[in-house]
């Protein structure tokens, strides 16, 4: 399917509340009720909407505080990427890792209920990621713009 404004306006609307109703949707985007559903199906069968989820509050569910976190790696080659990206995965308090181009291989976003429930993730978990040379952790403030 080619990207026209409609579908933008399809996309952002869902990202923004995925629970719409599609009659909501169809007249927020000016198409009926048939047409909107057939292009949301359609989105939905390339891949470009990939799910629908929840987006939880985690400091209402447990009080969390974000901590953005830059790993740089010993070496960039692929078997280190691939090592650290599996176990990556596999953190649960991890809750985004992006591949990145500067200074750091990686950015992540960790939430940790306090500072030393982060110290614990620091320590137990990021240090011993395979290939790992360095962390730099910010913690963040409050959000400003996002989910």
């Amino acid at each position: 399917m080619t990207a026209d404004k409609v579908t933008e306006a399809i996309l952002r609307h869902l990202g923004q509340d995925g629970r719409m109703t599609n009659a909501d949707l169809a007249r927020k985007v000016g198409l009926s009720p048939s047409a909107c559903l057939r292009r949301v199906r359609q989105l939905e069968q390339d891949g470009v909407i990939r799910g629908y989820r929840a987006v939880i509050d985690e400091r209402s569910q447990h009080g969390g505080t974000t901590v953005i976190v830059q790993i740089t790696l010993e070496r960039q080659t692929e078997e280190c990427l691939r090592r650290f990206e599996a176990r990556v995965r596999e953190c649960p308090d991890v809750r985004e890792c992006y591949l990145m181009t500067g200074d750091a291989d990686y950015l992540l976003r960790v939430v940790a209920r306090d500072a030393a429930d982060y110290e614990r993730i620091h320590k137990e978990e990021l240090s011993r990621m395979p290939g790992v040379a360095q962390i730099q952790s910010s913690f963040s403030i409050r959000s400003v713009v996002g989910k």
